[in-house]
């Protein structure tokens, strides 16, 4: 399994130099089409994006990315609102591993 992360350069680039090898420049124009061709691949377990990235998706995708088990959502950075990273994890495991 793996992680993938979708974003601007600047985003993408930090994860790419820590050797995260599924890394997608996106703009706000091909944005959807990247994430849409992440969530096909079944080798990826984890998708990384930027919040801010993810309050300009259509509310669809936006829709499909929060009810997402794999591969599991990670909104980082911004000023958008933050994904609870404990809930993420929860969903996709099942169980809530801080009790």
């Amino acid at each position: 399994m793996e992680i993938a992360v979708v974003g601007n350069s600047d985003f993408a680039i930090g994860f790419r130099l820590a050797g995260i090898r599924k890394t997608f420049d996106a703009t706000s124009s091909d944005i959807e089409s990247k994430i849409q061709s992440v969530l096909n691949d079944k080798d990826v377990a984890i998708l990384i994006v930027h919040n801010d990235d993810l309050s300009s998706l259509s509310p669809h995708i936006r829709q499909v990315l929060d009810d997402s088990v794999e591969p599991t959502v990670i909104a980082i950075g911004g000023k958008g609102e933050s994904t609870n990273l404990r809930d993420k994890i929860k969903q996709a495991v099942g169980v809530d591993l801080w009790k």
